[in-house]
């Protein structure tokens, strides 16, 4: 077995395997990329950087102009990718990345809200806030504020985080359910309260890592900053309570973990240790949770990760997708998000994979 990291060993495999990452700008690469660049933040080979460059700068227009994302559509997931254009223009202080940038906020700038101020998380999904959405754009607009010195952008990340969770948090189990329809009107949103019906794992993940990736950027005096950081801690220990005692891992409709059908899902096994790990090393989580962290990783390792003959590694189990709505069958039922398909190697569960092992790394 080898004694290199995993971090290193998994995104030598991506690299590997997709000398080029996409034809479409999309959120899935824009994660793994964001990973991979950690890789060179924590290792300092050039390698790594070079490969991010290269992909992101297909799509980058010498005026700035993005190939083939349409601003138009109000779709939050198509601001994921954005986030690497920060280090690609401090690094290089290339004009271009900035403009793309600007393009980027421009459409945040003008993107359909619900009435208290909530990102719908795409323009097809009208008055919907998801929690997929909170991790696609409220980190890149808070290192936006940062880096061009815009305090608006601060007070709209809070409320984004804020506002989804005073709507989806269940009294019951603390734990946040996947969206919320400001009309009621969806055919999955419950009448009174607008949620959608269960727990879906990546869904809480996507937001469990936003928050400590928000915090990097959030002025130290910031009024939301407390506020953020407890809503963190409840929502980890939410997911504390229902972590599988077995394995240490996370089921993919987390409080259904007996169901017939159900089962043990890697990128939000993942995405909650990268979470968790980051949450104690930035010192907003107690270093008892560790614990919780190593059983769950270790737990990845056994159950998830695979080395094929020519030393790649794989991660196994990952549900592809999950929505709502869009299509009658994506009703938010639990019979649904079970019947998506499971899949091997998909960039939201290696993404936050080499996530995870860097903050276990760092731990």
């Amino acid at each position: 077995m080898s004694d290199q990291a995993w971090s290193t060993r998994m995104a030598d495999s991506v690299m590997s395997r997709h000398p080029v990452i996409t034809g479409k700008w999309a959120y899935e690469w824009g994660l793994l990329l964001k990973a991979i660049l950690e890789v060179w933040r924590s290792t300092k080979q050039p390698v790594y950087f070079d490969y991010v460059k290269t992909n992101v700068d297909r799509f980058i227009g010498a005026d700035g102009s993005i190939n083939t994302y349409n601003p138009r559509e109000y779709n939050l997931d198509n601001i994921n990718p954005g986030k690497l254009l920060f280090s690609l223009y401090q690094i290089t202080g290339d004009e271009r990345y900035r403009r793309a940038l600007a393009l980027l906020k421009q459409q945040l700038d003008q993107h359909p809200r619900t009435s208290e101020g909530g990102f719908w998380h795409k323009q097809i999904y009208p008055h919907q806030m998801w929690l997929d959405g909170i991790y696609m754009a409220s980190p890149f607009l808070a290192e936006y504020g940062s880096v061009f010195n815009d305090p608006a952008c601060f007070d709209d990340v809070v409320r984004q985080i804020t506002l989804i969770e005073s709507h989806t948090r269940d009294p019951q189990t603390a734990l946040l359910y996947h969206g919320w329809d400001e009309t009621g009107n969806q055919q999955w949103a419950n009448p009174q309260t607008g949620c959608s019906p269960h727990f879906w794992g990546r869904a809480i993940g996507w937001y469990l890592m936003a928050i400590p990736d928000v915090l990097e950027h959030l002025p130290q005096e910031h009024p939301g900053r407390n506020p953020l950081v407890a809503i963190f801690q409840k929502t980890v220990s939410a997911i504390q309570g229902v972590q599988d005692q077995t394995s240490g891992l996370w089921y993919q409709v987390l409080d259904r973990g007996n169901a017939p059908g159900n089962y043990l899902e890697a990128s939000a096994s993942c995405m909650f240790v990268y979470a968790i790990a980051k949450g104690i090393r930035q010192g907003y989580l107690e270093m008892r949770l560790c614990e919780v962290a190593q059983r769950a990783y270790q737990g990845i390792l056994n159950t998830f990760i695979t080395v094929d003959h020519q030393a790649q590694v794989n991660l196994n189990q990952i549900c592809s997708v999950a929505g709502l709505g869009g299509t009658p069958y994506r009703d938010g039922s639990f019979e649904y998000y079970i019947s998506e398909p499971v899949v091997t190697n998909d960039h939201k569960g290696v993404g936050p994979f080499i996530l995870a092992s860097i903050e276990m790394e760092r731990l």
